[in-house]
């Protein structure tokens, strides 16, 4: 009876606490494990500035960028779970917990799902000049003899897209890592690689240009922006579905109350046509999926890509 008694007060208490959450004029810190101007960070910063406004706090962004997420990743999950501290992840963290298995935090333990926000699809492109003209041309190539992709570095989406085509299409694309997106666009062009399995809004100015000739997307659904380009499943590599995701996460001590304000906050803000028009212009597709529904996702794609790095026996270094 005590017990129950105890459990039956405990919501009133915490639900206080999310009440009062955020108090007006407090400031909120939102850590973006990655430099200041990338994709990560103006997708936070959007929503940042929507907090703000909405709630009436000062949200603060961080910008903690190392070790491939990994810093910043570790001060959120030390912080104090007091809604104080948010954290922006993306793909690259989910799959960091298999990279990474003596980092000094535990991804799945120490830090609690909000909210996934957007999606960003992986573009498949090759030089203007090359004699690849479509999806079936790359894999007869890569079947064929050596083919070389860049990549913005190991353990990076397009570093991640590459080894899950080579295990479908059972193929042995030699992957080039490079510190960063942009230097293997240089190189693309240049014709001194082969391919790259690009971070969207990386390479689509280059495709709009006439530098780069796209010949997939790694999407469900074709994208507007290329509207002649088909997806890998018309292609006939339905697996090859990829997005490089950002996401919103907490200090797993944060209160689910406070996480499910956090969570329908972050759900309004992603559904308005103000964000949803932003997000498009930045390469974004709106994915907007509260703490449960992002939690069951973000278990899957830790998983998905765990097998897929283990397969290819990519490393960190």
């Amino acid at each position: 009876m005590l017990g129950a008694l105890a459990a039956g007060t405990l919501p009133s208490a915490v639900w206080a606490q999310a009440t009062d959450y955020p108090k007006a004029g407090a400031t909120l810190r939102y850590i973006v494990p990655f430099p200041p101007g990338g994709l990560t960070d103006v997708m936070a910063r959007l929503v940042g500035q929507q907090l703000g406004e909405r709630w009436k706090v000062n949200v603060v962004v961080d910008n903690r960028p190392g070790g491939g997420g990994q810093i910043g990743a570790d001060a959120a999950a030390k912080s104090p779970g007091d809604g104080s501290t948010l954290l922006a992840i993306t793909l690259t963290h989910a799959a960091n917990y298999t990279l990474f298995p003596k980092a000094p935090y535990n991804f799945m333990k120490d830090l609690k799902p909000v909210a996934l926000l957007a999606g960003s699809p992986m573009l498949i492109v090759v030089p203007a000049s090359s004699k690849i003209k479509t999806f079936a041309d790359l894999v007869a190539a890569a079947k064929g003899g050596k083919l070389n992709a860049g990549s913005s570095g190991n353990g990076t989406p397009p570093h991640l897209t590459l080894a899950l085509f080579n295990d479908i299409a059972k193929t042995d694309v030699v992957h080039v890592p490079y510190k960063g997106g942009a230097p293997a666009i240089t190189d693309l062009i240049g014709g001194q690689l082969d391919v790259i399995f690009s971070n969207f809004p990386e390479s689509i100015s280059h495709v709009k240009s006439g530098k780069l000739h796209a010949i997939a997307i790694c999407s469900a659904a074709r994208n507007a922006a290329v509207p002649d380009v088909p997806t890998t499943a018309e292609a006939g590599m339905p697996g090859l579905l990829v997005e490089s995701w950002t996401a919103l996460m907490v200090p797993a001590s944060t209160p689910d109350a406070i996480v499910d304000k956090l969570g329908a906050e972050a759900l309004k803000i992603m559904a308005t046509p103000e964000i949803a028009e932003r997000a498009k212009t930045q390469g974004f597709r709106v994915d907007a999926r509260g703490p449960k529904d992002f939690g069951v996702f973000l278990k899957s794609e830790v998983e998905r890509w765990g097998k897929v790095i283990v397969a290819a026996k990519i490393t960190a270094e």
